[in-house]
């Protein structure tokens, strides 16, 4: 795993430079699913003194349990926080440049997956949040 990574939304008006993640993990939720558009995201978990969010991003709060942050420019996702990882940054693991190097390490939310999703990875599949093993990655 690299020491840093950098990350850039869309159309490249942010970019982003922090330390490595602490995890990485596949998120199966119906709300990470809408978020990124896809039918398995794939998210990186920052400290959040490690991934400096600059500022202009659109802010959303969805409930007191999470807030998104997305590019003013072109609306690509950059990073969201949930109440239940106190201290962590998630980000959609494509925006990062060296997201070859960094592999997801678990399932979360796995009672989630679509049912024509088969992946043979042989990763621990948790079921709701994961919230213990990423709170455990600080």
């Amino acid at each position: 795993m690299p020491d840093r990574v950098t990350a850039r939304c869309y159309c490249g008006a942010v970019r982003i430079e922090a330390k490595a993640p602490l995890v990485v993990s596949y998120c199966h939720c119906g709300d990470c699913k809408r978020w990124t558009g896809a039918a398995v995201p794939v998210l990186a978990g920052f400290a959040e003194a490690d991934f400096p969010l600059p500022p202009g991003l659109r802010e959303r709060h969805f409930g007191e349990a999470v807030t998104r942050w997305t590019c003013a420019a072109c609306d690509g996702p950059i990073a969201g926080r949930f109440a239940y990882v106190p201290d962590q940054i998630y980000v959609p693991l494509g925006i990062i440049d060296q997201m070859d190097a960094l592999a997801p390490t678990m399932h979360c939310h796995a009672e989630q997956q679509v049912p024509w999703l088969h992946p043979e990875d042989g990763l621990p599949r948790v079921q709701g949040s994961g919230r213990d093993a990423l709170n455990a990655a600080k």
